[in-house]
């Protein structure tokens, strides 16, 4: 018999990376014409970044930079939940950027739901907030693969542990 075949979906978000993106989104806020004079500040905290600014438009203008700077550090934009806009001390906006980490039930739940209707000859298993996928053949593992990428799901997967 055949020597099963496995690998682990995740979701996980580089710490080091989010911290280097909000320094590089500060430096660029203190540098810009736009926002002499304001007020507006992105913190990191754990697990959430806290976005501060003078008014809606200027916070629009603090998330459009830090996203970018996401970007450019290899962050998924999908790993960002923005929560709602509230008011702060002294008519400033605040808003809450949480960092999702981990697959939740629902989501593994979907994951799996779709590896197996795709009819592929593999075992899925929820461990924790990751998921193991099982298989005799490397081609199938590789096809489970392909068909997550390709799946418009709202979290971003990495495949970490392939071992045949």
């Amino acid at each position: 018999m055949a020597k099963d075949a496995s690998f682990d979906i995740v979701s996980q978000v580089d710490e080091q990376e989010v911290t280097n993106a909000v320094h590089q989104a500060v430096k660029e806020m203190e540098q810009r014409f736009d926002f002499k004079g304001s007020k507006s500040e992105i913190r990191q905290e754990q697990g959430a970044i806290i976005l501060v600014s003078d008014d809606e438009f200027k916070l629009k203008n603090v998330t459009d930079i830090l996203e970018a700077k996401m970007v450019k550090r290899g962050i998924s934009l999908r790993a960002l939940r923005y929560g709602k806009i509230e008011s702060a001390a002294g008519d400033m906006v605040r808003q809450k950027v949480d960092l999702v980490q981990g697959i939740s039930k629902e989501n593994a739940k979907k994951i799996t739901k779709l590896i197996k209707d795709s009819k592929i000859k593999v075992q899925t298993s929820v461990q924790g907030d990751q998921i193991r996928v099982s298989g005799n053949k490397r081609d199938d593992l590789q096809a489970v693969i392909a068909l997550l990428r390709k799946a418009d799901l709202d979290i971003e997967l990495q495949f970490i542990n392939f071992r045949s």
